[in-house]
């Protein structure tokens, strides 16, 4: 092995106890009714360089109250070494492994918000294992609507920095998606006319050895993946392709719908393969799919009923009756929904306007 290889080891190796997380699963505890409101939305030019994207969001938001949920965050990972350490681990990755234009978007929000550029690091890659559930469903005439809640359990107010993107270049959209505010990747995205995404953490994806060498042989976190073929995929097949094929750094539920009937897919990943894929296929009544956090073939927990409650929910709407209103529904069942739902995001590539996210507050 060669000496260069040896460094990235290393520093990839401490850089992973610094941030190496226990998979956050979601609760199943009951939710009181809640008032919904749409998130603010806001245009990102990709014409700009990537330092200045950002800047015109951030100005809208507190970032006193930013740098101490980034303190709540940072505290949360429990680290023994020194702050200065992880700091300059944390730059090294930047520097060294950061794909553009992700490291200089990192780079511009640090600017902008005074942070240190290894916070909004560590802030982003904090965010690889988290997410959760995920439905596509098709109905009677062909039409495919895609719905997913995110779902987070941490002393942060997620629901105050949640924005709708859109993502220009040339005058015209190429992609929307929903983050947080000083996240560069994306969790749940659209691609007007052409398709939909979103992802769901896996129970197994945090193994830190196995994380290392996924950062040293090229692996990229999951939300970067998604951004990346949101802007690059032309069509639903080329992005299937893209999602299942590209090194990642953590195990992950992939989930896809185009806007032809039977294009839906739920991936599950491996680091550097797919491990497994189910379809969308109405015409044998495979009319929805589910995907929370589990492996759907190895059956759902007795602890976390969601994969179940969802189905019997959509058993019981029936194809007839689908749409995106009663697909929000369907996420607003109890337990489905729960105290740990921040947004609840619906989309329908088909249809790209009506890309919204909910807040649940």
């Amino acid at each position: 092995m060669s000496a260069v290889l040896w460094i990235k080891l290393i520093f990839s190796a401490m850089l992973w106890v610094f941030i190496f997380l226990s998979f956050v699963t979601c609760s199943v505890s009951s939710t009181s009714e809640k008032k919904d409101y749409a998130a603010p939305r806001y245009n990102i030019s990709l014409d700009d360089k990537a330092e200045d994207r950002w800047a015109h969001i951030l100005k809208n938001y507190n970032m006193t109250g930013l740098k101490e949920d980034l303190d709540i965050l940072l505290g949360s990972l429990e680290l023994k070494w020194s702050q200065p350490v992880y700091y300059l681990l944390a730059d090294f990755y930047l520097d060294f492994f950061a794909q553009e234009p992700f490291a200089g978007e990192i780079r511009g929000i640090a600017k902008e918000t005074g942070f240190l550029t290894s916070e909004i690091v560590m802030m982003n890659l904090f965010y690889e294992s988290i997410a959760c559930t995920s439905i596509i469903v098709e109905d009677q005439d062909g039409n495919i609507y895609h719905g997913r809640n995110m779902d987070l359990f941490f002393p942060y107010n997620f629901q105050d920095v949640t924005i709708d993107v859109d993502f220009i270049k040339n005058g015209q959209v190429v992609y929307t998606g929903t983050t947080f505010v000083g996240f560069v990747g994306l969790w749940t995205g659209q691609k007007p006319y052409k398709f939909t995404i979103s992802a769901n953490a896996r129970e197994n994806n945090i193994s830190m050895l196995k994380n290392v060498f996924s950062l040293i042989f090229n692996g990229i976190p999951v939300s970067w993946l998604i951004r990346n073929t949101l802007n690059e995929a032309p069509d639903y097949e080329s992005a299937v392709l893209q999602l299942s094929n590209t090194p990642i750094i953590a195990e992950i539920y992939l989930i896809l719908a185009g806007v032809n009937s039977g294009e839906g897919i739920a991936i599950t990943r491996d680091r550097q393969y797919p491990a497994y894929f189910e379809h969308l296929n109405s015409s044998d009544g495979t009319w929805f799919l589910v995907q929370t956090n589990h492996d759907t073939w190895l059956g759902s927990p007795r602890n976390d009923p969601r994969w179940h409650i969802a189905t019997q929910a959509l058993n019981a709407t029936g194809q007839e009756n689908i749409n995106k209103d009663t697909l929000y529904k369907v996420l607003s069942t109890n337990k489905v929904l729960n105290r740990g739902t921040i947004h609840t995001s619906m989309m329908n590539a088909a249809s790209p306007q009506d890309y919204i996210s909910w807040i649940r507050v």
